[in-house]
């Protein structure tokens, strides 16, 4: 058996041991520049001359993936379960070390198999990710059977024999891009997707890389410090897709090579519980996003609020009108600040005509109607379409109101747009909101809906702004018809009724500019 016969026979045994790869592959005894940790002290005993090597956050995933490896038991033909890790951390933990291992092991290990790289910033792929590909595939064992290339627009590694076969290819996370993300055709041994900073990648890329994991034996790795509360990074580590991943939490401060000197100084100055440090430190979520308009922890506070009876308070009606074939009009009401009680999923509509979605509202209304309950305002998205909803309203005697989320606010130092500003009215009256609660279908939508949406300030008189539709789209959140629905309910102050609910002839509530729910200094 000649020696490189027998360097891949022995990378055949770590076929299921990616812990074992990494220690045997790289040169721990003689390279000063990689022992930066001394083996932890639990895998001693597995590996007794081995005296430096990864950090125990470390060896513990390698040896968990070794695991999924092997209850799956692959045989080269019948497709197995996706492996699926999402790791959420504080900075400086070696994420992009890990990668380049995961990278290796995968290539080293499995003849054929076919990988894709990204990270969510172009410079993060080429100077971080790839770059640290590069160190640990020079100093590797198997160097010499695969071609390192960084070429732009064309980073690769390819083995010198098989390179249309055999390969793992970094690719930018733009969306024009996600074409690349496509099925990888390795049926017969591993295809791989490798995520860095994950956070930033769009979900447009994670929707079209799903389809590639029906052959072979594929696996996901995910990595990227928790910096937003929205987007296919946050549902995998804590939302709707956690029991789809292997889900780790890193903390900085539990990790060997990290600055404990700079932690400390960023826990003194901004406090153990303060965002920054849960995202930078404690591989946490934020209470906020850094660009999150509206935090999360109100809506759920809002969605548990138990609620006050207000015969007195205004029926508002909220409708959003669909301008595009996969959004839904809503028509959201709400009675003073019980936003609960009485909107429902069949009040969200898909592929209505405008003369139908005028005979809905004409629907609840009648039906507060029959409850005694008069509406005091039906407030209209009027943009495109909508116009007709509103001028065949109006035309039937209704009180509705033309709002054009592109007009000017009525606080224009404050708010670049009108639908800036009614978004501003759910955020500033979420302390006494009543929301659908968290534990239906409806409740969890507009939790959803709400707590991703983000924001900046413009440039010139450092007004509030929300993404576009459009924007927020192309990330792959989808559009907000149940709360543009409910913001257009906060679109104007309108006054209580005269009398109490359910009493007949009640005086007629009309839209003001003074706000008799406002709270008193």
């Amino acid at each position: 058996m000649t020696p490189d016969e027998q360097l891949a026979d022995d990378m055949a045994g770590f076929y299921a041991d990616p812990l074992g790869h990494v220690l045997y592959s790289y040169p721990w005894d003689t390279d000063r520049t990689i022992q930066m940790v001394k083996l932890p002290e639990k895998y001693r005993k597995r590996f007794p001359n081995a005296v430096y090597g990864p950090d125990l956050w470390a060896c513990e995933f390698l040896d968990d993936l070794g695991y999924e490896i092997a209850v799956r038991g692959f045989d080269g033909r019948n497709a197995v379960t996706p492996i699926r890790f999402a790791t959420a951390s504080g900075h400086g933990i070696g994420k992009s070390v890990m990668a380049a291992w995961l990278i290796k092991f995968i290539m080293d290990t499995r003849p054929h198999a076919k990988g894709v790289v990204t990270a969510g910033t172009d410079a993060q792929l080429r100077t971080k990710t790839w770059a640290e590909l590069g160190k640990w595939h020079k100093m590797s064992m198997t160097e010499h059977w695969f071609d390192y290339n960084t070429g732009r627009g064309a980073m690769s590694l390819t083995h010198k024999k098989h390179k249309e076969t055999w390969r793992v290819d970094a690719q930018t996370s733009r969306e024009e891009n996600s074409e690349s993300f496509a099925g990888l055709h390795a049926a017969n041994s591993t295809p791989f997707y490798l995520f860095d900073e994950a956070s930033g990648v769009g979900d447009k890329i994670y929707e079209v890389r799903d389809g590639g994991l029906t052959d072979g034996e594929p696996m996901v790795f995910d990595f990227g410090n928790p910096t937003r509360n929205s987007g296919r990074f946050f549902e995998e580590c804590v939302g709707e897709l956690k029991h789809r991943y292997m889900v780790r939490m890193i903390d900085s401060r539990a990790v060997h090579i990290t600055n404990k000197a700079y932690i400390e100084e960023l826990i003194q100055d901004f406090g153990v519980d303060s965002d920054r440090v849960k995202v930078r430190v404690k591989g946490e979520f934020p209470s906020v996003g850094s660009t999150q308009f509206i935090p999360t922890a109100d809506v759920n506070t809002a969605q548990d609020r138990i609620i006050t009876v207000d015969r007195f308070a205004p029926l508002i009606i909220g409708v959003d009108v669909a301008r595009f074939g996969d959004d839904d009009s809503v028509i959201y009401p709400r009675l003073g600040y019980d936003a609960r009680s009485y909107f429902t999923k069949d009040m969200i509509y898909s592929g209505l005509r405008t003369t139908q979605l005028v005979g809905k509202v004409q629907d609840v209304v009648n039906q507060f109607r029959e409850m005694g309950i008069d509406y005091a305002a039906i407030f209209v998205d009027g943009t495109g379409l909508g116009a007709g909803v509103v001028d065949q309203l109006f035309d039937l005697g209704y009180k509705v109101f033309d709002i054009q989320f592109g007009s000017s606010p009525t606080d224009s130092g404050k708010y670049r747009y009108k639908s800036d500003e009614m978004w501003g009215g759910i955020k500033d009256n979420l302390h006494r909101l009543v929301l659908p609660s968290g534990e239906t279908e409806l409740g969890r939508a507009l939790a959803k809906e709400l707590t991703q949406r983000e924001f900046g300030y413009t440039l010139t008189g450092n007004k509030i702004h929300l993404e576009t539709k459009k924007d927020m789209k192309d990330r792959g959140v989808g559009s907000p018809d149940i709360s543009d629905a409910l913001a257009l309910t906060f679109a104007a102050s309108v006054v209580p009724a005269g009398k109490a609910h359910g009493t007949q002839n009640a005086q007629k509530s009309v839209v003001s500019d003074y706000d008799p729910l406002e709270t008193e200094d």
